[in-house]
């Protein structure tokens, strides 16, 4: 094989025809701060001939002025991209950089040392085939160390390097090495990494990094680079397993077309081959392979490609087409590992969506059964996930899934939870196994319907969501509004905040996650009576836009009205009857919404009503007359 140099100078068509068939390895470095994770990488990029020649001569420059070696070359700049970073001298965030050698292709990802930065590891980490952790040869293995380690290994990352780096300040001392992988073997066995490679480095002077170094002539393992560069990756042991592919698109260019499109996430597939499309479960077999380059006789994992089958089968985005004989399991209730990557705390009982693969699906996060301490792998109470937090909880969906544990499949079993308000990612979490209840708990058929009950009252449920300040009149107005329904032959009921807490919520206090669970019962309690054909006005201060997101989301499109009871807060506590607002500015009274607890307003109510320019009385006027305009059929 030509060397890629003499490649590049003399037939450039064939230099990218080989680059385009190299595999690629992704891998992350993680370590302490100061281990030199990013003097590593960049040693890496200059030995691997991937810095230009300006690049070089403003490493040189700003060696001189921000580096940290006394001038000689301060490989860490490469790397190190923020101003923050390069003047505190720490890598604050995810830093990606792509090289190559003659053998194979590299992505390099430079994790955060900092334990407020856990987030940006574990992005990071989630796409990596192998780690490299650092260890200063100096320090030994730290609690960082443990923390990283314990991150590699709940990612699923199989390939582990141990780098003790800087071994020149400790005159390459073979008994200092010698018991520092002895440290970590023993540390590392108690969290599932039974196998790595330990290499002794020093990635300034790059000893055992591409080459093999002089000083250490009683290591006889790989270097580094030699490493990288023959290591098994990830993409050959999926396609040993089964086969597995999302539906991302449902491609129907015309009437004689109709192809699925999405990459294969594990195994291989053929034409004639069975195949389940899941989680209908209908079977099938494939017709074609079809690319942009002509029908495939095989598709592999890591592929793009569009599959027809040879049935009409009812198959759309999200779905999961796998091999029959060994299909992924289907469930809507998972334990799962969850890291939580949002400034606001997981909220049990609050609703996210949950994109897995293709599919986005709604999700309800239980309390935590416990957080783990990263540092001392301990496992702690918690009510909810803090940011960086990691904890094992269970999650119910609105619907099943098709899914592998993540261990054994990243795209089919890694997931990610979605603010529904913002669209901002919250948080990563890993499938451990389906609940064995989600497999025995099925719906009942009934012949009595909510149609049938509801022509037996000759009306059409609804439910009325009062939601505004303490104060606001809520509970005044609906006990007016009722009252005008039943004059008029209506049947109702009311869920009153402070009634519904005597009983079915009396359990709930007032904290964030406390109120959630309580806005989730409630509605859930409004969907049944709904079910039942009655009009339900539910009289909450609901102070959360997510919560009433989810009460509005259990109902069928037009049956659910939001009653924004629109008072100022200085009105709300001048009224103060009963003598709360008094309690929570005396400190006498925690979490009191408006004071210590926030109010989200709802942003487009399907009705407002201003408390301070009608009374009571007109307000509830407005109400019922608002809901016969909307929509006649609430009457009978």
């Amino acid at each position: 094989m030509a060397h890629v140099s003499d490649l590049i100078a003399t037939d450039i068509d064939a230099y990218l025809e080989q680059h385009q068939h190299k595999s690629l390895l992704r891998f992350i470095t993680c370590g302490s701060v100061d281990d030199g994770k990013s003097t590593l990488i960049g040693r890496l990029l200059y030995d691997s001939k991937m810095i230009f020649e300006d690049q070089l001569a403003a490493l040189e420059a700003d060696s001189k002025k921000v580096g940290t070696q006394g001038g000689e070359i301060d490989f860490a700049l490469l790397v190190d991209g923020l101003a923050a970073e390069r003047e505190q001298g720490i890598t604050i965030d995810v830093a990606y950089r792509f090289f190559s050698t003659d053998r194979r292709k590299f992505i390099v990802a430079d994790t955060p040392g900092h334990e407020q930065y856990t987030r940006n590891m574990v992005t990071g980490a989630s796409t990596a085939d192998l780690a490299v952790i650092l260890i200063d040869a100096r320090k030994g293995v730290l609690t960082q160390t443990r923390r990283h380690s314990f991150l590699v290994s709940l990612i699923g990352i199989k390939n582990v390097v141990l780098a003790v780096n800087k071994m020149d300040l400790v005159g390459y001392d073979p008994k200092v090495f010698e018991a520092i992988v002895a440290d970590y073997r023993a540390f590392a066995a108690e969290i599932g990494i039974t196998d790595f490679l330990a290499i002794p480095i020093s990635g300034l002077r790059g000893d055992n990094i591409t080459s093999a170094s002089d000083q250490t002539p009683w290591y006889g393992g790989p270097t580094l680079m030699q490493h990288l560069e023959t290591v098994e990756i990830d993409e050959a042991r999926l396609q040993a397993g089964p086969f597995r592919m999302p539906v991302q698109w449902v491609n129907r260019p015309n009437l004689d077309f109709r192809g699925f499109a999405g990459q294969v996430a594990s195994g291989v597939v053929k034409p004639g081959d069975a195949v389940k499309v899941l989680p209908s479960g209908r079977e099938t077999r494939v017709a074609r392979i079809v690319t942009k380059d002509g029908d495939l006789g095989e598709a592999v994992a890591g592929q793009s490609v569009t599959l027809t089958l040879a049935d009409e089968v009812d198959c759309s985005r999200g779905d999961v087409i796998a091999v029959a004989g060994q299909p992924p399991e289907v469930a809507d209730q998972f334990e799962t590992t969850v890291v939580w990557m949002a400034e606001e705390p997981l909220l049990p009982g609050r609703p996210y969506w949950l994109k897995v693969g293709a599919r986005t699906v709604s999700a309800t996060v239980t309390e935590p059964k416990y957080k783990i301490n990263v540092n001392t792998l301990e496992k702690l109470a918690a009510k909810q996930l803090e940011l960086n937090e990691i904890g094992v909880c269970n999650i119910s969906l609105d619907r099943p899934i098709a899914f592998d544990p993540y261990e054994a499949n990243h795209d089919l079993g890694g997931f990610i939870l979605i603010d529904r308000i913002t669209n901002a990612t919250v948080g990563a979490g890993m499938i451990r196994f389906a609940l064995r209840r989600s497999q025995n708990i099925h719906w009942q058929a009934l012949d009595v319907t909510k149609a049938t009950r509801s022509a037996a009252k000759g009306q059409r449920p609804a439910v009325l969501w009062f939601t505004g300040l303490s104060g606001s009149g809520k509970s005044t107005i609906a006990n007016l509004v009722e009252k005008k329904l039943q004059a008029s032959g209506r049947h109702t009921y009311i869920l009153d905040g402070d009634n519904v807490r005597h009983g079915l919520n009396r359990d709930l206090g007032f904290t964030d996650a406390d109120r959630v669970e309580n806005i989730r019962r409630v509605g859930e309690v409004a969907k049944l009576m709904a079910d039942a054909g009655l009009i339900v006005l539910v009289s909450f201060i609901s102070p959360f836009r997510s919560e009433r997101r989810l009460a509005r989301d259990l109902m069928p499109e037009g049956e659910f009205l939001e009653v924004f009871v629109d008072t100022p807060l200085a009105v709300a506590e001048a009224r103060d009857v009963k003598g709360l607002y008094k309690k929570a500015r005396a400190g006498e009274l925690k979490n009191f919404t408006g004071i210590d607890s926030p109010y989200e307003a709802p942003e487009n109510p399907e009705i407002r009503v201003d408390t301070t320019a009608m009374s009571p009385a007109e307000a509830a006027e407005l109400i019922v007359r608002m809901m016969d305009e909307r929509a006649p059929d609430y009457s009978i």
